[in-house]
């Protein structure tokens, strides 16, 4: 049954057997009339990440930072 809201409950046995846990995303389409789940495929652990830091000066900054006094260019 669909609940109002279109929520649906994946039988414990399912969900056992295809690795589905609570949090896990899935991605639903249509073939030939019906309705198909997929699990979304977890994000690279660097692209989880990037673009989270910031640093205060920029990169060149950071960079002058650890090379020190007349670092390698």
């Amino acid at each position: 049954m669909v609940s109002e809201k279109g929520q649906v409950t994946i039988p414990k046995q399912l969900r056992d057997r295809l690795g589905i846990e609570p949090g896990q995303e899935l991605d639903f389409t249509d073939e030939d009339g019906r309705l198909v789940a997929r699990k979304v495929r977890d994000r690279d652990p660097v692209d989880a990440v990037y673009g989270i830091l910031t640093l205060p000066g920029g990169t060149d900054a950071m960079l002058d930072e650890l090379r020190g006094p007349g670092g390698a260019s």
